[in-house]
């Protein structure tokens, strides 16, 4: 006798319910006319983010969401794909998709790239390698809680400290809130001051990596050289997502610091 709906989500760990309401509202958002299974990848993550998903717990089974949702197994099954390739989630040998778990340290100051460069006594420079307005990659799209296939804002350069360059930086912003993106000329955090949409909250996850040749060659170092890289999400006051940036820093150069009080 196959399993009964409520013992498996029972053994997810999720509340039933809320969770299918919220993933069908996803899927049914009337302005998002992208494939099924990248707005079922989009609700699951915003289910994620939001902590109705909790980290270390197992998803629904591919069955179960497809049934419950009237889509098709191959549609759940390329959006769980979307998520472990965004590092969300992962798939373990005779086991159940697991929301990512991962040790999170905060650091309390929300700042810039230039500010945290002077703060350290040294002058910030940067190299454009591009400015402009694009249609969102999934990771990108996700991140700012847009429908797939958006067009955003991403800036890419190369951040130099003193004149040596120290990290690759890809920022992405929505277009409601930077319509142009010859509007940043130098600070981003300036420029969106300007506009008045400076960065309420946010928060910043930092892993360990290493470089590939051509990030190598952009940082003056060799391949395989360890990077510290900062995926950074940032909010205004109303909840809407204002900035995703990653920021590749050569970790033979760049150490982060934070404060730790009692």
């Amino acid at each position: 006798m196959s399993e009964t709906v409520p013992n498996e989500t029972e053994n997810t760990g999720i509340q039933g319910d809320p969770l299918i309401d919220r993933l069908a509202a996803g899927l049914g958002a009337s302005e998002d006319h992208s494939p099924i299974y990248m707005r079922l990848a989009l609700a699951l993550a915003e289910a994620i983010d939001a902590g109705q998903l909790a980290h270390g717990r197992s998803l629904p089974s591919e069955r179960l969401l497809a049934e419950r949702l009237d889509i098709s197994r191959v549609s759940v099954r390329r959006a769980i794909a979307e998520l472990e390739r965004d590092g969300r989630v992962s798939r373990r040998h005779g086991a159940r998709t697991v929301v990512q778990t991962r040790v999170r340290k905060s650091l309390p100051n929300l700042t810039g790239f230039s500010a945290d460069i002077r703060a350290r006594g040294m002058e910030p420079s940067f190299s454009w390698l591009f400015r402009g307005i694009v249609v969102g990659t999934m990771q990108e799209t996700m991140a700012l809680g847009l429908p797939a296939q958006s067009e955003v804002v991403r800036l890419v350069r190369v951040r130099r400290a003193d004149g040596i360059p120290i990290a690759l930086e890809r920022a992405v912003i929505p277009t409601s809130i930077l319509p142009d993106a010859m509007l940043v000329t130098r600070s981003l955090y300036e420029t969106l001051a300007s506009l008045n949409a400076s960065p309420h909250h946010g928060f910043q996850r930092i892993r360990a990596e290493v470089m590939s040749p051509a990030e190598a060659e952009l940082l003056q170092a060799l391949p395989a050289t360890p990077m510290l890289v900062a995926d950074r999400r940032c909010f205004l006051e109303d909840g809407r997502a204002v900035e995703y940036t990653e920021t590749r820093y050569n970790g033979k150069v760049y150490d982060f610091i934070a404060d730790l009080h009692l």
